[in-house]
């Protein structure tokens, strides 16, 4: 039902400096979770034969997520994504930051673009979650700063930065079908869940996993201090806050005390069992999505599908 060429993302030609940032990183990928989302709770109403005004939904939201990837490239200072050079590294943040904004202007031109019975209720729906994804990130740098913040501190950063966009991805496929406002919030509820399910694979992973298949370098949160829902819970659990944390914020001088810093927090991890309650998390957060859709009209199977195959590379 979906691939790559399902939705068509083009820009401009000219000035190229401005337009072949955004070619750039449309070219290298990712999951497309957002539009596939989207499109998917639109196929449980309407089936697979998508008009074109709905796939242009499902690829203005790619594009604001891109933006959204090249801006926290800049404030995270990642060198990689997807395996290879930010648009800030391998051109410059000035040109990172224009690029950005322009395609954030691009996915409002195609969210425009929406059927006219749904219109201005998509239009309001993406622009308040597009307000929320900048608290959310706003949220994550100020916890930068603070040497312990609470679980519910976390949730919330989350919800806000990663989980409302898949909660908004999943409630507008539903809304251009012209389904029951019931089934609408239902929808919502099922995105924001696995969006929580997301992000915590995403910091699970970002400790534990495989780096050509992350995409990034491991170790990235622990390297810059992020309060991904590791530390979070680490802080939770240990008996001794002050030598974890005169660990955790160590300075990295070289490649080889960051690869150093990463294995003693990762021991520290291991002794405590985050790991494995990160998992656990995980498939808790993805169970809540399912119970969300519970009842529904539809056969709810493909969105077990779409659940699975979204945590499956933390189970």
């Amino acid at each position: 039902m979906f691939n790559e060429k399902t939705i068509d993302i083009r820009f401009p030609e000219s000035p190229e400096g401005l337009y072949d940032p955004l070619r750039y990183m449309i070219a290298i990928g990712g999951k497309r979770i957002r539009p596939r989302l989207c499109l998917s709770t639109y196929a449980l109403y309407r089936g697979s034969d998508f008009p074109p005004e709905v796939l242009e939904l499902a690829a203005g939201l790619e594009v604001f997520h891109t933006f959204t990837l090249i801006h926290d490239d800049i404030m995270d200072r990642s060198p990689l994504r997807r395996g290879v050079e930010t648009v800030w590294k391998k051109w410059n943040e000035e040109t990172a930051i224009l690029s950005g904004d322009v395609m954030l202007i691009e996915a409002y031109k195609r969210i425009c673009k929406a059927p006219a019975h749904c219109r201005a209720e998509v239009l309001e729906l993406f622009s308040r979650t597009a307000e929320e994804v900048c608290e959310g990130q706003q949220f994550d740098m100020d916890f930068e700063h603070l040497d312990i913040i609470t679980m519910d501190d976390y949730a919330k950063m989350i919800g806000l930065k990663t989980a409302v966009l898949l909660a908004c991805s999943a409630k507008m496929g539903a809304i251009a079908a012209g389904a029951p406002e019931a089934e609408c919030e239902a929808l919502y509820r099922y995105g924001y869940e696995l969006g929580m399910a997301f992000q915590i694979a995403d910091d699970y992973l970002d400790a534990y996993g495989d780096e050509k298949v992350f995409g990034k370098p491991i170790g990235g949160d622990i390297i810059n201090r992020k309060k991904s829902w590791l530390t979070v819970h680490a802080l939770e659990k240990t008996d001794n806050r002050e030598d974890f944390l005169k660990t955790f914020c160590q300075d990295c001088t070289d490649d080889a005390s960051a690869k150093a810093k990463i294995l003693k927090v990762k021991s520290l991890y291991d002794g405590l069992g985050v790991a494995e309650d990160a998992r656990a998390e995980i498939l808790r957060y993805s169970e809540r999505a399912m119970e969300a859709v519970e009842g529904l009209s539809f056969d709810v199977a493909p969105l077990k599908v779409f659940a699975d195959s979204l945590i499956g590379r933390a189970k």
